[in-house]
């Protein structure tokens, strides 16, 4: 077996490999395209609680595939290495949690669907991130010192483990919550072209995000199992640079423009107190969705559990199902 360097590797690179030196500024140009598009949209459609996020997103990516460039003609320099590395690694759990505030926003529109209270979806998602995030971070502290034991390094992997297992439950519970809300949405009629748009882009956004996730999870494992004495093993999903362009750059520029060409803002009401009616086709507004119980409670048990283990009927909370009485009553 050969116990030179693997094929891509270029000498004292902090990828591994030399970076590209024309593709970045490339990537940097239409990130910052659709981001300023994402911000004309903001201000178009006044929607700044909802897409807000998306501008930033794509700021992120953009000064990331800048400081990648830089790092491509001083790949060895740690400082450039770590802004790069982490600015293009914090820009997509941000289009992520923009997909948090649109499932909201579409659960306001049809309330007597919603599996949890409309407000909660980014309470409860944003609270799994973090978690996820200081696994992430803990985990990763401890395998990257090498001067820890090996007890130290192997908690470090299981930590690192855990966030990805956290992380697959979240976007299964994050779909699945869609789905269920997308199911009774088409058999009750209520599933009308618009409310179909925006839940098809959010599973194709969702589903973008994920492939990405798996190539960065594959990535990190491959990065994990190298030691001084790999030599030539070392994955090459670490050592070739198009792994990075087609599963991270392609495809979340193609989920900045998913949202650039249907941007949900365009499918749905400003005001989130405009609902659609039972009937599929009449939109009123209505008071908005009012949850009875105490803040916290719902802050942290948004699908009721407490509800359902006293086998109380969780829409006794809601008023929803009163707005169209209401309404009628005011014409």
């Amino acid at each position: 077996m050969s116990s030179g360097p693997p094929a891509g590797y270029a000498e004292g690179s902090l990828w591994c490999y030399a970076p590209n030196k024309g593709v970045p500024i490339a990537f940097a140009v239409l990130f910052a395209a659709s981001g300023i598009v994402h911000a004309y949209q903001c201000f178009r459609y006044k929607c700044w609680s909802v897409s807000g996020l998306l501008p930033w997103a794509a700021v992120y990516f953009t000064v990331g595939f800048i400081m990648r460039e830089v790092g491509a003609y001083n790949y060895d320099n740690l400082g450039v290495f770590i802004a790069s590395t982490a600015l293009l690694l914090i820009a997509p759990p941000v289009y992520e949690g923009a997909n948090y505030f649109l499932l909201g926003r579409v659960l306001y529109y049809v309330p007597y669907h919603a599996p949890l209270h409309p407000g909660r979806v980014v309470t409860t998602f944003i609270g799994l991130d973090t978690a996820i995030g200081a696994l992430t971070g803990t985990g990763a502290a401890y395998v990257a010192n090498t001067s820890l034991p090996e007890s130290k390094q192997a908690l470090g992997h299981g930590l690192l483990k855990a966030a990805l297992i956290l992380q697959l439950v979240a976007m299964t519970l994050f779909i699945g919550i869609a789905a269920r809300f997308h199911y009774k949405c088409r058999r009750t009629g209520v599933l009308k072209s618009n409310l179909r748009t925006v839940i098809v882009v959010l599973y194709c956004s969702c589903t973008i995000i994920t492939a990405r996730t798996i190539y960065r999870t594959v990535e990190y494992f491959a990065v994990a199992q190298i030691s001084t004495t790999s030599g030539g093993n070392i994955s090459p999903i670490v050592c070739h640079e198009w792994f990075f362009w087609v599963f991270e750059a392609s495809l979340m520029f193609s989920n900045s423009v998913l949202l650039n060409v249907f941007h949900p803002s365009r499918y749905l009401p400003r005001n989130n107190k405009i609902y659609l009616s039972e009937d599929g086709k009449t939109e009123i507004e209505g008071p908005g969705y009012k949850d009875k119980r105490n803040f916290l409670l719902t802050l942290f048990d948004p699908f009721d559990i407490i509800g359902l283990i006293r086998k109380k009927d969780a829409k006794r909370y809601c008023t929803h199902y009163r707005w169209e009485v209401d309404a009628m009553a005011r014409e």
